[in-house]
């Protein structure tokens, strides 16, 4: 039986946070006036081991759970992060096995992860403009080793290959059209999303967002556009497909059109801690129990438990008061 929360949604997809550690300091993620050189990252006890991962989520798949997605932090600076992937690819009744990577590393590493049973791959990247995403990314990394991972993770057939762009008003959103270009007619499907107020520590104004509606007119009236249905219920991206036949785009709304009543995420952190929403400001110990002996049994009540008391729907209740309120950071549950 389905495991539903308090607004009937399923639990049907687990968002696994590997590090908390990154190699990219993005303004909207990881400003590097808070992540700088003295902060205090988790150290390599207090995260689960990779055994841990794989009970934990071999659990949540009994529990209805047909898709996980590995995050960060950045996944791939987690040591032999394919060993995870093999054993988590191995379980019973799991669908799809995903990841979400900065693209630095997936150049080298993109054929191993598909060896070891990722299926897809979807990789940030906020601009082309050279002097904008260094800027963005603020450690200097340039723009055409992303573009060499994206390619890799192509020819080694983790597709079709998704590209996530966060657009801010004054920042980057006067390349929206260029980056949807770059990927047209290649397969890749570009995803825009809104600015969103995840953490505390982004500086978040609502003048800094870029409404869904304006970045697919723009691209409407290089390329005219017409939507298309969701793949599966409760996809958190709108899809619009060119006209021409040249592949498709997609919109994450967050801000101006929630989709909470739709969600269906569970996130666990790289310490072992459950969040039921991405704007969560605490979440549920998993660890401790897993250290403790607890069985396989009492970890689904567990789990089972907190997923039936859900109500989390922050998306929807957003006001000038909810943005200012205690949030995890995006950094430690992978987005």
């Amino acid at each position: 039986m389905a495991l539903l929360d308090t607004l009937d949604r399923p639990l049907r997809d687990l968002r696994i946070s590997v590090t908390d550690r990154c190699n990219f300091r993005c303004t909207y993620c990881m400003p590097k006036e808070v992540f700088g050189k003295d902060f205090q990252f988790l150290d390599r006890t207090s995260l689960l081991t990779f055994e841990e991962i794989e009970r934990t989520a071999r659990v949540l798949v009994d529990g209805g759970v047909e898709k996980i997605r590995l995050t960060g932090g950045e996944p791939l600076v987690r040591a032999q992060l394919e060993r995870l992937v093999e054993k988590l690819a191995g379980i019973d009744g799991l669908r799809d096995l995903t990841l979400t990577t900065n693209g630095s590393l997936l150049a080298r590493r993109a054929r191993s992860l598909r060896d070891a049973g990722l299926r897809r791959v979807t990789v940030s990247l906020d601009s082309l403009d050279e002097a904008v995403f260094r800027a963005m990314n603020d450690v200097d990394f340039p723009v055409a080793r992303v573009l060499e991972g994206i390619e890799a993770a192509a020819q080694a057939g983790l597709g079709p290959v998704k590209v996530n762009a966060v657009v801010k008003r004054g920042l980057n959103d006067d390349g929206v059209v260029a980056l949807a270009g770059r990927f047209r007619g290649t397969g890749v499907i570009v995803r825009f999303i809104e600015f969103m107020d995840v953490g505390s520590t982004n500086g978040w104004r609502t003048e800094d967002v870029v409404p869904s509606r304006e970045v697919v007119d723009r691209i409407d009236a290089q390329w005219p556009l017409e939507p298309i249905e969701a793949l599966y219920h409760g996809e958190v991206a709108q899809r619009w497909r060119y006209r021409d036949g040249a592949g498709e785009i997609g919109v994450i709304s967050s801000v101006t059109s929630p989709f909470c009543g739709a969600c269906t995420r569970l996130r666990l952190s790289a310490e072992g801690r459950l969040y039921t929403c991405l704007f969560a400001a605490a979440g549920h110990d998993l660890r401790g129990p897993l250290r403790a002996g607890a069985s396989d049994d009492e970890l689904a009540t567990l789990v089972g438990g907190i997923w039936r008391g859900r109500r989390d729907r922050y998306s929807e209740l957003r006001t000038l008061q909810t943005a200012g309120a205690p949030k995890v950071e995006m950094s430690h549950i992978g987005g």
